[in-house]
């Protein structure tokens, strides 16, 4: 169950993509670059469980789960009405729940406390309380596990207008980007002994940011 406030952002999500979700993958490729960085970042194991938070609806996890085809992989939105996509996308292949990414328990929803890999592909951004989600993030790292980032940034190699116009579109679909990424992954790094490393991509268009938890 979600508690209030999570509910009332489920419900703001809800009617913002509940038609958006049908065209979503289509419109957000010319847009939310480095999603298949991250992917080939994961890198992990055979055998790894990966969990995706705020994942929409499944593209990242449907091109994960190729990409990777001997690790089980999880996913946890918001919004009921994208997993409604993801879960016609995936189909058995993916475990999927309905939580909020700052208040979940992933041993209720998965019967798995701890996962080696967890990602987030352009959700903080559209998260209230983003820096919460982080670090819940974090806490359910398996020893050795790596938390990654992706999430629009400031736009500082491109032309200002480009920045003005993409920031004013973002808007109409609550997403706000976050430009304390990196001291935010650098405090829960240091909070916890761990290694944090963070970079832009494509002329600061993007961020992506990577925690690795202590072994």
């Amino acid at each position: 169950m979600l508690d209030t406030g999570a509910n009332s952002h489920a419900n703001l999500m809800n009617q913002t993509y509940r038609h958006q979700r049908l065209i979503y993958d289509l419109s957000r490729k010319y847009y939310l670059f480095g999603r298949d960085h991250l992917i080939a970042g994961l890198a992990p194991k055979e055998g790894s469980h990966v969990l995706e938070i705020a994942c929409g609806t499944g593209r990242n996890l449907q091109v994960a789960a190729q990409k990777y085809p001997h690790c089980a992989f999880y996913g946890l939105d918001i919004s009921s009405e994208m997993l409604r996509s993801a879960q016609d996308k995936l189909g058995e292949k993916v475990q999927l729940a309905q939580a909020d990414a700052c208040h979940f328990d992933g041993a209720n929803l998965f019967n798995r406390p701890h996962f080696d890999r967890v990602f987030i592909s352009y959700g903080i951004s559209m998260i209230p309380e983003w820096e919460a989600a982080l670090s819940m993030a974090f806490a359910h790292l398996a020893p050795g596990g790596e938390l990654h980032v992706v999430d629009f940034s400031d736009q500082h190699g491109w032309p200002r207008w480009f920045g003005t116009a993409l920031n004013k579109w973002l808007r109409k679909f609550h997403v706000s980007p976050r430009m304390s990424l990196a001291p935010v992954l650098s405090e829960i790094a240091r909070e916890a002994g761990a290694g944090a490393r963070h970079h832009q991509l494509y002329r600061g268009y993007a961020q992506y940011g990577v925690v690795q938890k202590r072994r």
